[in-house]
């Protein structure tokens, strides 16, 4: 049996300061190839999950394994099988694109000539090629977003983790990144993606996990949920308990 790209079990994260439970019991496996939505309104705990695969956070219980790596105790072989794509722009606001890429890849232990070979080609597939030399804050937010990618995707990770990569970006732009994501995807990179745009998720994704209140309230493939009365936005609404206006204002 294939092993899963990403298997969560039983997760749990306490963040002790507070006392607030962020996620309570989590458990999802998501198979390698898939293109997988990650679902649920503000608070759910789906950052805080993701922080805790990604070693951002620490969980408080359960396991996390990535292409059968333990994210704990062997966190620096797991992380390497990883691209994260956060929501903000955690970058310095004077570096350039190239600068910002590079750092990422040399994190990751890549050489100079191994750099500046993916840097180059990620340059011209994110159409950064002009722009490369700009420093980050005279960036549109569009072109923000494509170098926080970029920047996810150096070291050609086998699983792709998309916390709302498309937030503040235009129409125009998010066909764009759609139609990247979908080719990565197609090469056999494992995406896991979250994001409030339902449209987006009905595009892309192939199966979807709900989650509210730091649990999974519903789970199962796109297709099934799209299908019932509604479609998707139903199938989310009355799992998460949500009002109509919320899902159409987030």
């Amino acid at each position: 049996m294939p092993t899963p790209a990403l298997k969560i079990t039983n997760l749990r994260k306490v963040y002790r300061r507070r006392g607030n439970v962020a996620v309570d019991d989590l458990s999802l496996t998501i198979e390698e190839g898939d293109f997988f939505g990650f679902l649920g309104p503000n608070g759910a705990g789906k950052s805080t999950t993701i922080h805790c695969v990604t070693g951002i956070a620490e969980p408080s219980g359960g396991s996390i394994e990535i292409f059968g790596l333990d994210s704990v105790k062997q966190y620096r072989e797991a992380r390497r099988l990883v691209g994260l794509c956060p929501q903000e722009f955690n970058v310095d606001p004077f570096a350039t694109p190239v600068q910002i890429v590079d750092w990422m890849g040399g994190y990751f232990g890549m050489s100079a000539a191994q750099r500046k070979s993916r840097i180059d080609a990620l340059m011209e597939s994110f159409d950064l090629t002009e722009h490369r030399k700009k420093q980050f804050r005279e960036l549109s937010g569009g072109l923000k977003r494509r170098v926080v990618l970029a920047r996810a995707l150096v070291h050609d990770p086998r699983l792709i983790i998309l916390d709302e990569p498309t937030a503040g970006v235009d129409v125009e732009l998010r066909r764009v990144l759609w139609r990247y994501l979908t080719e990565i995807n197609a090469q056999g990179r494992t995406i896991l993606l979250t994001s409030h745009y339902l449209e987006e998720v009905e595009r892309l994704c192939r199966d979807i996990a709900i989650v509210a209140r730091g649990r999974i309230v519903r789970e199962g493939s796109k297709d099934e949920m799209v299908a019932g009365p509604g479609g998707l936005e139903q199938a989310y609404l009355t799992a998460t308990g949500a009002e109509a206006d919320h899902v159409a204002g987030q």
